[in-house]
């Protein structure tokens, strides 16, 4: 096969002469256009010259961004043309806009085109009915079938009919509109063949056949491929000056200039990949090397088990809390990409707050490998901003991630930005790569820290999804606390691993530990994706022997594979003494009262409960005795005051601090996890068994720590419920939360531990009774999730009823989420991308794709306002003007008003919107002010909602 360099060319003269063009055609091949005046920087950009440019950047992304992974997916698809091919791919992206539904959209591109003969008849046309991105498909779908093996021509049409948001079902291509006047008649079908033979010709191949592939990749391949078009498309329709400004005259288009106008502007976007082709590290103490610390024996055997897997796979860590599980994973993840190929990481956090600490951790790590590369680590969430290292990056100065990127046509035609993806504005600052500063573009950066909902999101048959999966297909992706997802998120979160075993990526899912109908969940997706038929059996799945345990699974020659290895923790288990504390009132005097006798001669205090209310009213109790040494914690608390809080108690009680005599942290779920504190007492609301061993990872958590003498051992209250009534009373909020049946369980676990802690005590044998923690740990969360009956007086004779309750309840959250999934179950056996979003899902904002996948309703976040005679100030006092035009000083304080509002207002706060002032502001003009009146209180629907300093956000029925 004779091929030449792709967009060799001067110009496009000798393209023509070659394909025996006439004059005809290659005037109307220079008359259609591809970006109006409006979008192309002031003038018509020809569609033939935004071919060029689009495979040009491609082949830009091929040398600088691409990760070996996806380089050797290419070559495999095209025996060794990858680069050629890919270029090829994104340059015919557009092809369908050589079509009247499109040339006739705007009326200056249109009146040239017909000048040129190209006709049509207005009044037939529908546009609507007939985007240029279904075009393409059409086109490609006729053309490549009379030159290609069908198998090949039909993954490839959906890529390019699926490069505005969502993938079409093969039955547009035989709509009234494929087949009329939308389409083209007359001399429109050879202009479109020509169109299309001149960019294969440029790309460097004679003709259509040679470009035909050797190999169908999967599916899960085929969403990376398609996500890279977009992203191409994307950077080739930025029309500032110096970028890809419209070019009106075909003697003007240059293939070699399409080349050059690339190389400036992936240049100026900073666009660049991760690590590179990586060598794969010596076989020495990683851990200590990366980190400065000593392996510890689970950590040496992570990376000794990563080291063992020939296929990229799934690792599953299960460890203690505080057992350097993150420092493990980012080891065991460098060593997959140097074998794999993979060009960075994605971590997902549960929380936001959790979240923080693992960007830090992760730039410094980074940085050991290449001090330039720090600005590839994005953070993903919401409230980035008040990150002091993420800000001291992100300069304001290089824009906000919603700035303009102009020329991105994501409407129906190609217009305009109708959707805001922002890009930003350059400055001569060396930084960041700016480009991915936009909407939907984060994930793409080489390292990326989030919550999970990152990659739940890019389970869901949802717009752009391409984009979201993309990022992860490059990447070791690495997920922690696992088990925190329930049966609805599951859903996804299996969906999710499906993808990503069909397209090879690594993954290590990090846990305390795992019930065992999960931990078979997730190595059953991620093989059913690996492998090539779904009825591979799996039976043989491992069960780890130890504590802490990894377990691998891959798939080699069709068939799976696991590697399994258990180890000793680093630090010795202690026995935990677990008493009851009966209390369900929302006041929690009693909780108040027994920890007020607890710490009466010192000592610190973590108080762990479900419902924000009462967390509120035993922090009011017990800052009354004990002044200023009270430390409330949860939810709705402003993002100022909730990081100010955090900081602080991780501050006072981590390891090393210096602490305080007397210290209570009065907290809800979010003192669960990633939580780095030591308490010398614990009292915690009941929770099912693996969350209620992850609070009590806080207790007694580091070493070398003095005590008051009456709080040397280890010991948890668990309140919240009533074990002497029958049946069992429980806190309603605790119901609500995590249904009946995993409570009645662990309170029945609960009953057994404070039964042998009686009768220690009994026997003189204090610290002998409870729970030996972590040693016990999985043995705990296999009873509290299995299936024996769980023998204990006053819960076992309503066990059964609720275990139907709770049974029925799981499946019907679990088949809720299935019509959101990216593939239903009866999909999964397609070969190609063909009608993915056929009654896709509208979902866009990150609240709205959050409540989908996390089953709720959207929950809103408001920033809060005070109004004052003559304006507005900020939550904090910082007075922000007449009409809250919050200057770039103020707009930090305002921001840290920033408050997530409860379910039951999240109707009435649809009603919100941002303050006049607010809306040239490229941060604040993306959020809705709740306004506190001069008497502090703002009335949402049928609520008054207050906001006091200490206790945070008060909501109070109003009738």
């Amino acid at each position: 096969m004779r091929v030449r360099d792709p967009l060799a060319d001067e110009s496009l003269t000798s393209v023509f002469t070659e394909l025996g063009l006439s004059q005809e055609i290659c005037a109307q091949l220079g008359a259609l256009w591809g970006k109006s005046r409006k979008v192309g920087g002031g003038q018509i950009n020809l569609l033939v010259s935004h071919l060029l440019d689009t495979a040009a950047v491609a082949g830009q992304l091929w040398d600088f961004y691409l990760p070996q992974q996806t380089k050797r997916l290419l070559n495999h698809i095209s025996d060794g043309q990858g680069r050629r091919f890919f270029m090829w791919l994104c340059a015919v992206h557009d092809c369908g806009k050589a079509c009247p539904a499109f040339q006739s959209v705007d009326a200056e591109g249109a009146a040239l085109v017909r000048a040129a003969g190209l006709t049509w008849v207005d009044r037939r046309l529908r546009r609507k009915r007939w985007r240029h991105d279904k075009a393409g498909g059409k086109l490609l779908h006729a053309v490549l079938g009379a030159e290609w093996d069908g198998k090949h021509t039909e993954w490839v049409w959906p890529l390019v009919a699926g490069h505005h948001r969502a993938f079409p079902s093969k039955a547009v291509l035989g709509s009234v509109e494929a087949t009329g006047e939308h389409q083209g008649r007359g001399g429109w079908p050879t202009v479109q063949r020509a169109l299309l033979d001149v960019v294969t010709r440029v790309m460097g191949y004679e003709h259509l056949r040679q470009v035909q592939p050797h190999v169908v990749p999967s599916r899960a391949e085929q969403l990376t491929l398609s996500a890279l078009i977009v992203m191409a498309d994307w950077i080739a329709s930025d029309s500032r000056p110096g970028r890809f400004t419209g070019i009106d005259a075909i003697a003007d288009v240059s293939p070699a200039g399409a080349k050059r106008r690339a190389s400036a502007a992936v240049k100026s976007l900073r666009l660049r990949g991760g690590w590179g082709p990586l060598e794969e590290p010596p076989a020495e103490d990683l851990v200590r090397h990366r980190f400065g610390d000593r392996s510890r024996p689970f950590q040496k055997t992570l990376v000794d088990v990563v080291r063992q897997m020939p296929e990229p796979g799934l690792v599953l860590v299960e460890a203690p809390m505080g057992e350097g599980k993150t420092k493990g994973a980012l080891a065991g993840a460098e060593v997959m990409a140097a074998r794999f190929g993979s060009d960075g990481v994605f971590i997902g956090m549960p929380t936001q707050a959790t979240s923080d600490p693992i960007y830090s951790q992760v730039c410094r790590w980074v940085a050991g490998f290449d001090e330039e590369l720090v600005a590839q680590v994005a953070l993903l969430h919401g409230k980035k901003m008040f990150h002091p290292e993420w800000k001291e990056l992100w300069s304001a100065r290089d824009g906000s991630p919603d700035a303009p990127f102009e020329g991105v046509d994501c409407d129906e035609f190609g217009m305009e930005d109708t959707y805001g993806l922002g890009g930003a504005v350059v400055s001569e600052r060396s930084g960041p790569a700016l480009w991915f500063l936009g909407r939907n573009r984060g994930l793409l950066t080489a390292f990326a820290v989030g919550t999970i909902d990152q990659l739940l999101f890019a389970a869901t048959r949802t717009r752009h999804v391409m984009l979201r999966f993309a990022g992860l297909a490059g990447k070791v992706v690495i997920l922690d606390e696992v088990h925190a997802a329930d049966v609805y998120m599951s859903q996804f979160l299996t969906e999710a691993l499906r993808w990503l075993g069909q397209a090879r990526v690594p993954v290590i899912l990090l846990s305390a530990t795992l019930p065992p109908p999960q931990r078979r969940a997730l190595v059953d997706a991620y093989l059913h994706g690996a492998l090539p038929q779904e009825d591979v059996p799996l039976d043989h799945i491992p069960t780890p022997e130890g504590y802490p345990s990894i377990t691998a699974a891959y798939a080699v020659e069709g068939r799976a594979a696991y590697i399994c290895r258990s180890t000793g923790t680093w630090r010795r288990s202690q026995q935990v003494e677990v008493q009851w504390l009966e209390d369900v009132s929302d006041e929690g005097d009693v909780v108040a009262d027994r920890v007020r006798r607890e710490v009466t001669d010192g000592g610190v205090a973590l108080v762990i409960l479900n419902k924000v209310d009462r967390a509120q009213s035993v922090y009011q109790h017990l800052e009354a005795s004990f002044p200023s040494q009270v430390h409330l914690l949860h939810g709705r608390l402003c993002a100022a005051h909730r990081a100010e809080r955090t900081s602080a108690c991780v501050a006072t009680l981590g390891p090393g601090a210096q602490r305080p005599e007397r210290m209570i942290i009065v907290a809800t779920q979010v003192a669960e996890q990633s939580f780095d504190v030591d308490a010398d007492l614990l009292v915690t609301d009941l929770a099912p068994i693996d969350l209620l061993l992850q609070r009590i990872g806080r207790l007694h958590r580091h070493e070398g720590i003095w005590r008051p003498e009456h709080l040397r051992r280890p010991r948890v209250l668990v309140t919240g419920a009533v074990p002497s009534a029958s049946p069992l009373r429980v806190h309603p909020a605790s119901e609500a939360i995590y249904g009946r049946y995993l409570l009645l369980r662990t309170a029945a676990l609960v009953e057994e531990a404070v039964e042998t802690t009686r009768k220690a005590t009994s026997e003189l044998k204090a610290g002998d009774g409870g729970w030996l923690i972590p040693a016990q740990v999985p043995e705990l969360v296999a009873a509290g999730y299995g299936d024996d009956a769980l023998c204990v007086p006053g819960i076992r004779d309503e066990e059964h009823k609720a275990y139907q309750e709770w049974r029925e309840q799981e499946q019907n959250r679990a088949a809720a989420a299935e019509p959101f999934l990216l593939a239903r179950r009866d999909e999964w056996s397609k070969p190609t991308l063909e009608g993915l979003h056929f009654t896709g899902i509208s979902a866009r904002e990150e609240q709205d794709l959050q409540a989908l996948v996390r089953d709720g309703q959207s929950s809103l976040e408001a920033v809060i306002v005070r109004r004052v005679s003559g304006g507005y100030t900020a939550l904090s006092g910082e007075p922000i003007g007449v009409h809250a035009e919050a200057t770039e000083y103020a707009r930090e304080a305002v921001l840290g008003g920033l408050t997530r509002l409860p379910a039951q207002l999240t109707e009435a706060a649809r009603e919100l919107a941002p303050l006049d002032g607010w809306r040239d502001d490229p941060w604040l003009r993306h959020f809705p002010a709740m306004v506190l009146e001069e008497d502090g209180w703002a009335h949402l629907g049928d609520y008054r909602v207050g906001y006091d300093s200490e206790l945070g956000l008060i909501v109070r029925k109003t009738n």
